[in-house]
């Protein structure tokens, strides 16, 4: 079998800790406080061998606010040299370090309802979400039949990616069948009179509620989500007794009292203090 005669990919050769720079742990501390603050390098946390010859020395940062940050010296040797050399300090953060997150430009790092009354977000020429509408033929009748029957007229429209993407969205957010208040529901919004189907291909499995009873009164709904203000569902209605009145045999009964009336008369018509008549 002959043999191929393709280029094998070059193993790269992990670099040699050097001895001397290793040893110079006094070297690389000096090197560290004379640009840190003082009191702000702490112990030595190692070295590590960055090329041939060149060593780096890492030291505990004891800057407030900097936990986890280390204090980083290089330092070099030249070829058949005895004496090592600083090559460089800086303060590098470790793997626990306390850092600011990665920077994003305005456009990419605001979020789905972030956009206020007054916000207006720019357009992105390259959004995977849309694909290029429908191209005026110049032609006005055509164009005329087009815009009616397709609903175009728009520079750019959703793509195929765009649709599934906000289909996936709506189905598995809280106007889906997994919902709540959808498990709940007596009857699912496709049998609901006030399910109003959706144009296009999301017409499938999509609707608008305009049951003003409803939660999702005005909200793009899923054929199989539902609530308890479906169109043909009902309930037996309970007959209203009505109750006792409440009698409170604690309470005190304020009575309005008449004013007392003049003594009445003897029956003889005399006074009750006359003396009584002669038999």
């Amino acid at each position: 079998m002959a043999e191929s005669t393709a280029a094998r990919p070059r193993r790269t050769r992990k670099p040699v800790l050097d001895a001397a720079a290793a040893a110079a742990v006094d070297l690389a501390r000096a090197a560290a406080e004379e640009v840190a603050d003082e009191g702000t390098v702490g112990e030595h946390l190692g070295a590590s061998a960055e090329a041939e010859r060149l060593v780096s020395h890492a030291f505990d940062c004891l800057l407030p606010g900097y936990r986890g940050w280390r204090w980083t010296v290089t330092l070099t040797r030249a070829s058949r040299a005895r004496n090592v050399t600083v090559n460089e300090v800086c303060l590098l953060p470790g793997e626990d370090a306390l850092r600011a997150p990665e920077w994003l430009p305005w456009s990419e790092r605001i979020s789905p309802g972030d956009v206020g009354p007054r916000d207006t977000l720019p357009r992105r020429a390259d959004d995977p979400y849309l694909e290029q509408g429908y191209a005026a033929t110049g032609e006005t009748e055509a164009d005329e039949l087009a815009l009616f029957e397709l609903g175009l007229g728009r520079e750019r429209v959703l793509s195929p990616l765009g649709r599934d993407e906000a289909a996936t969205r709506w189905y598995e957010g809280d106007r889906g069948p997994r919902s709540e208040i959808a498990e709940n529901a007596a009857g699912q919004c496709s049998t609901c009179g006030y399910f109003l189907l959706l144009a296009g291909s999301l017409r499938q499995v999509f609707g608008v509620c305009a049951n003003e009873w409803s939660p999702e009164d005005g909200r793009v709904v899923s054929a199989d989500h539902g609530c308890g203000a479906h169109s043909e569902t009902d309930v037996e209605a309970e007959q209203e007794v009505p109750s006792a009145p409440l009698v409170d045999d604690l309470a005190v009964d304020v009575l309005d009292l008449a004013e007392a009336a003049d003594e009445p008369a003897d029956r003889t018509g005399g006074s009750a203090d006359d003396p009584a008549p002669a038999p």
